[in-house]
């Protein structure tokens, strides 16, 4: 997790963490799958994967998935996650021994793993249940077809990214317990409504 190659995602951000850790700064790098959810704060309201999948279904009228809509991801309520990052800073504030750091200060957050078929066939039958799709459920479509729809389509949604929260939910007690991303399908199709100025039935 600590020496992936330099052209992997993120990985340029990661470098600079590491290169900061010493015996004097505590680093700890947090990596979470899709988020969801409102937040907490000012500022970005909204997730920019799930929600722009949401916008782009409603601007084609249709929800799609990639081949047979089998490829695994993991989620994470975004209140879920911010609880990491308090546990984490009141574990360096207090010196807590059970959480670790630099190198060893990798953390995935995630809660649950999902299909993306699923997902994207809750929003389809959603906006359908709205007024706004002629058809519920969801349309299969080829890479090549998804790519020229939305060039980050099928790296956000035709990929598999899994990995398990053990370190997080074990070393910090990290607990997550907010609504999973299908509960939250209304919530996010909802917004992105109100966004685009779209008149539902």
């Amino acid at each position: 997790m600590v020496s992936l190659p330099d052209d992997a995602p993120h990985r340029q951000v990661d470098k600079i963490v590491l290169e900061a850790a010493s015996d004097h700064v505590k680093t700890a790098i947090v990596c979470p799958p899709t988020v969801y959810g409102p937040t907490r704060g000012m500022g970005n309201p909204s997730s920019m994967q799930i929600n722009e999948i949401a916008r782009i279904f409603l601007m084609h009228g249709r929800a799609f998935q990639v081949n047979q809509g089998r490829n695994i991801w993991h989620e994470v309520h975004v209140q879920d996650l911010t609880d990491m990052y308090v546990s984490l800073t009141e574990a360096a504030a207090t010196g807590s021994p059970k959480a670790t750091w630099n190198k060893e200060g990798y953390y995935l957050a995630e809660s649950v793993a999902f299909y993306w078929g699923d997902v994207c066939k809750a929003m389809g039958d959603y906006a359908f249940s709205k007024g706004l799709f002629q058809e519920p459920g969801v349309q299969s479509l080829d890479t090549r077809t998804t790519y020229g729809i939305w060039p980050h389509y099928n790296f956000f949604v035709g990929s598999t990214s899994r990995g398990e929260a053990i370190r997080a939910k074990c070393l910090l007690g990290w607990a997550p317990y907010r609504p999973s991303l299908q509960e939250m399908i209304p919530w996010i199709v909802d917004s992105e409504i109100k966004d685009l100025g779209l008149h539902p039935k």
